[in-house]
This record gives C-alpha cells, structure tokens and sequence, in this order.
C-alpha cells in the first residue's frame, strides 16, 4: 500500500494520482497544503529535504519525490511505461520537455493565478515571460499532435500523464487554447481513457480499499 503526499490542485500532485487510478494501484491519501507550509514542517522535511509534493512512500520510511520519477516508478511493467529504448527514451524526451517548458511556465503561471491569492499582482513581472514561453511549448506540443495521437510508443503513456497534468488547467491561467486544435483533440482523447479521474476527484475515506471500489462508488 503506497502512502500519497499530495496537494489536491497541485498539477504535479495530480499526475501521480491520475496514473495510479489508471492501473487500479491502491494507496493511502494524504493531503498536504504547501500554500500553508504543511511541506516545511520538520516532520516532512525529514521524509523529502526539498520540501515539496509529490512525495510516495514506497515502502516503510522509503520515500521518492520528483512527480515523473515517481510516473516511472509506479508504471514500471505495465503498458504505460514503454519498454523498447527507444519507445523509453521517446517518453523521457517528452517528460523532460514537460519540466523544463512547460511546468515552469503554464504550472508557474496556475500556480501564482489561480492558486495564490494576489498572485498576479505578486508575479506581475514574470507573467508575461510565462505567457511567452508557455505558448511557445503548446506549439511544440500542437506540431507533434498534428500527426500522432500521443507523444510516444505510440499509444497513452506516462508522457501523456506528464503533459497532460498543467496543460489541463492553462485555460485556468490566461492561455488560450483556441489556436491548438491539436492540443484540444488529445485532451478529450486523454480524458476519455478507461479510468481517467478529474484533478478534483479524490479517494474516498475508506481509501485503503482498491481505487476500483473508490471509482465505482463514485461512478
């Protein structure tokens, strides 16, 4: 049984979540608000010296932190995560590409605009940096989209999860998604996989039970 970490509106949060009900992984969710320092506190620093979630517990005082290690981690032999090294490195390349563009601009820009109270004239700064960047990765992502279905191997992965995590809520930030019809199509392709859980879906009280008993109590 893993034991979950996570911020409900945390886009990295969410990815970990979003791949565990999709392969039915059982786990024990626990909520931590960064926007009240619950990840600074001595007790969780101790388990992640970074301060920051995700963060599973793979096993009794094991933890492992970083959302797309823990994407790897938690798919290893399934369907999700490829298997070939090129399929492999195909999903790395765009799980990289997705914390080095995306996040830090579409997740920096939810994040400060939609989380943080006041943050938009906290960041007025950075906004139209993010804003800038941020298309330029939607445009990446809208060129490779034009003629593939998913990012790699060839079907829904683990990149799919990686990306799909913030680009979700850009319209939540001030981006506009109408000029990627591309990026639009994949969302609803995403959206419509077996067992996809919104971000604000979360396990029920009773979460030591399979998430299949969670999904159709809610179902």
């Amino acid at each position: 049984m893993y034991n979950l970490y996570s911020m409900q509106r945390s886009g990295n949060s969410y990815k970990v979540r979003l791949a565990l009900a999709l392969l039915n992984a059982p786990y024990h969710a626990i909520e931590i608000d960064i926007l009240r320092g619950e990840s600074r506190t001595p007790e969780f620093l101790a388990k992640n010296p970074s301060g920051q979630v995700p963060l599973l517990e793979v096993a009794e005082g094991r933890y492992l932190a970083e959302s797309n290690a823990i994407l790897w981690y938690v798919a290893r032999g399934t369907s999700l995560a490829p298997e070939s090294p090129i399929e492999r490195a195909e999903a790395l390349q765009w799980m990289f590409f997705e914390q080095h563009a995306l996040e830090p601009n579409i997740g920096a820009a939810y994040f400060w605009l939609a989380l943080v109270r006041g943050g938009r004239d906290l960041q007025t700064h950075a906004l139209e940096d993010w804003m800038e960047r941020g298309y330029a990765a939607l445009q990446v992502m809208e060129n490779h989209l034009k003629t593939h279905d998913y990012f790699a191997a060839g079907q829904f992965t683990i990149a799919d999860i990686a990306l799909y995590g913030y680009t979700h809520v850009a319209d939540q930030c001030d981006y506009d998604l109408a000029a990627f019809p591309a990026v639009r199509a994949w969302l609803k392709r995403v959206e419509e996989v077996p067992g996809f859980v919104a971000m604000d879906w979360a396990p029920t009280a009773g979460s030591e039970l399979t998430l299949a008993t969670d999904l159709a109590a809610n179902s």
